[in-house]
């Protein structure tokens, strides 16, 4: 209980901080506060606060915060109701209270639904807003989730409950209680083990066979779920079926699921036949053996590592009386959880899916990216010559994380979040590996296309990084992004060429600036990155050089040796690389004078990594209150969960969580950040 009291009191410091820095109460401050975890945890998104609290009749009506996706096919209408209570020690909450709460959600869409109540509010409040919301897409809506967030300790312990329905539409309730919240902050873990009770919970247990032999590393099943099982599972878990997946299942409109969805309208009983099925684990099954064959009963922190789509599909189809005679097959593992983060997606990457899952979904849990995706959140880009304002580039290191973060904004932080990470700073793994394949002279290879040249990548990088990671700092993802600014004004540049034709656009930037990477080298000099990084630009002595280059790696493109008539085949060839590498290029002397000896580039870093480690007290705070809480909260829940802090330096990153309100001395200021960067190399284990 005493870490979850410390915990409750910076809460409380942290809601009354904000709700003082931006003028709100504290409740409204929480609810913001929880609103993200909700909005990260899967729980609701694009949560939007509108307090509203009332009568209808007799009974009282509250809601705090609502969620609607227009474009959910799944028709979710999410309900928030906030209880916080400002204390010192943690207060408790029974069911009663709980149910009382929840009843006053249920009451407002009940009033909403009504001409009279709607009427008889305000058409600028809050309450009017929603109540006309609720009444325009009630045709629309399929579930509805009403969702309790408080700071007091929830005593009865329940997790996604069905509660009945509201006209013919399914009601399910959520608790968030300060234990809940506790557990997402410090370790991710949103919720006490996900159980799917296959025998109780829902209809019958699944008959299973063992498929794999005693005393095998892990124990395998192979069974059939009936669809309408399976839809029902996914009703009440959602997207947490998925969290181990190799990729989000982000209601992708594509031909694969309406091929699913038809196949299941027009010819259900092809359905087992047509589907590759699900690749499922668990942490613990019980099997029941009742002599005539093995029941799978029930599965702890059971997830569904490939076939989401499939998953997800079946259930937006549940209300089809073809559902019945939906079968899929499923195999089975049971995974400790002490081997989950290193097999679970080795399963991913090798089971076989409905959808093709691209070599670049697989490398995205390397600590390579990890780690990437950790600076490119925290790195400040300089403003440069030609802004006012420092930025940051966004590297997405899971496909969709981008969209993510903007779609789950108000309009008003899709503001601030924008001129944080500007869209054309927005890059991808794909994108990192034409940037880095492509300083490494391999154009050829970067010509192959995304994937095939992302697989390359992954295969030198894991190289790399197996001999040693330090090498892979704060210093080269700044250079990788002044190779990103680099790639990115030639893909600008060249279609306004007087020489460009027209098509071979990609084939032409990358072998332009690998060219000219090759040409510097030939003198024994390389490209100043660290100058573009500072401006954030391409100097004008390189970009001509890099012009001149592109004109001619166009000609040697366009015009392949006798024999050869598909050029983008021709761009694929290691003689295509060899011809253009051969060539001379009349650069301006300009270039060559803009280059550095590499020595200076090795000293230039090395005296990077000194500055950053003699950071003066002034500059070690204003990063420090950069960062913001959230940040420095992140970093001790980190440390904490691999045990690689002393008392002292859990004091100094404590006092880094009360920011705004308290900001920290120089002197733990300078000590936080030296510790956030003894972490850093921990973090891709995380």
């Amino acid at each position: 209980m005493d870490e979850l009291t410390d915990f409750h009191r910076e809460l409380i410091a942290d809601v009354q901080g904000d709700a003082d820095a931006m003028g709100m109460i504290t409740a409204e401050a929480f609810l913001e506060k929880v609103s993200e975890i909700l909005d990260e945890a899967g729980e609701a998104s694009s949560l939007s606060q509108g307090y509203f609290s009332g009568r209808n009749g007799q009974k009282t009506v509250q809601v705090d915060a609502y969620s609607w996706d227009p474009t959910d096919e799944e028709g979710v209408l999410s309900l928030v109701i906030c209880d916080f209570v400002l204390s010192e020690e943690p207060q408790s909450i029974g069911k009663t209270d709980i149910n009382k709460l929840l009843t006053r959600l249920v009451e407002f869409v009940v009033a909403a639904k009504t001409r009279e109540f709607r009427e008889k509010l305000e058409e600028t409040s809050n309450g009017f807003v929603i109540a006309d919301l609720i009444a325009r897409i009630w045709k629309q809506v399929g579930k509805i989730k009403l969702i309790l967030v408080t700071n007091r300790i929830n005593n009865s312990k329940t997790d996604a409950q069905p509660v009945g329905s509201i006209g013919n539409v399914p009601v399910t309730s959520n608790v968030w209680d300060l234990s809940r919240i506790q557990r997402f902050v410090s370790s991710g873990q949103t919720r006490e083990d996900l159980i799917v009770d296959f025998a109780e919970d829902f209809g019958d247990p699944v008959p299973v066979l063992k498929a794999s032999y005693d005393g095998a590393p892990l124990e395998s099943f192979i069974a059939v779920i009936p669809g309408t099982q399976l839809a029902a599972i996914y009703d009440k878990w959602e997207a947490r079926l998925l969290e181990a997946n190799v990729r989000s299942f982000l209601q992708a409109r594509n031909k694969v699921n309406r091929g699913i969805r038809d196949t299941i309208r027009d010819e259900p009983n092809m359905f087992f036949s047509y589907n590759n099925g699900l690749t499922a684990t668990a942490e613990a099954v019980e099997i029941a053996d009742m002599g005539e064959g093995l029941l799978l009963m029930s599965a702890t922190n059971f997830q569904i590592v490939n076939g989401g789509q499939t998953t997800a599909s079946i259930h937006a189809a549940r209300k089809l009386d073809q559902l019945k005679d939906v079968f899929v097959q499923m195999k089975l593992t049971v995974v400790p959880p002490d081997l989950a983060e290193e097999v679970v997606p080795r399963i991913s990457q090798y089971a076989n899916s409905q959808n093709k899952v691209n070599a670049a979904d697989f490398f995205a849990n390397h600590p390579f990216h990890i780690r990437m995706q950790e600076f490119s959140r925290r790195v400040l880009a300089p403003a440069g010559d030609s802004s006012y304002r420092e930025t940051k580039w966004f590297y997405e290191r899971a496909r969709g994380q981008f969209a993510d973060e903007r779609a789950r904004r108000t309009p008003a932080e899709r503001k601030r979040f924008d001129a944080e990470f500007p869209r054309l700073q927005f890059f991808t793994k794909t994108d990192l590996a034409k940037f880095e394949n492509s300083y490494r002279c391999k154009p050829h290879i970067v010509s192959f296309g995304a994937q095939k040249n992302f697989g390359e990548l992954a295969r030198v990088v894991g190289e790399e990084w197996g001999r040693g990671d330090a090498g892979f700092d704060e210093v080269w993802f700044k250079r990788l992004i002044a190779k990103a600014i680099i790639f990115k004004n030639l893909e600008r540049l060249v279609p306004h060429q007087p020489w460009y034709a027209g098509g071979y656009r990609a084939n032409i930037v990358t072998y332009a600036f690998a060219k000219v990477v090759h040409d510097a080298e030939q003198r024994k000099r390389v490209l100043d990155l660290d100058q573009v990084w500072k401006l954030q630009r391409v100097p004008v002595a390189m970009e001509r050089a890099c012009l001149a280059v592109a004109e001619v790696a166009n000609e040697v493109i366009t015009h392949p040796p006798a024999g050869v008539r598909n050029l983008s085949e021709w761009a694929k060839k290691q003689a295509c690389w060899a011809e253009l590498s051969k060539l001379p290029v009349d650069y301006e002397a300009g270039f060559f004078d803009s280059l550095i000896d590499p020595d200076e580039a090795r000293a230039n870093k090395r005296d990077e990594r000194r500055e950053r480690e003699a950071r003066s007290g002034i500059e070690a705070q204003r990063e420090v209150v950069s960062q913001g809480a959230d940040y420095w909260k992140q970093v001790l829940a980190f440390g904490e969960s691999i045990g690689k802090l002393d008392p002292r330096e859990i004091g100094i990153l404590r006092a880094c969580t009360f920011l705004p309100t308290r900001i920290p001395t120089e002197r733990q200021c300078v000590a936080a950040l030296t510790i956030a960067d003894k972490l850093e190399k921990y973090y891709p284990d995380s």
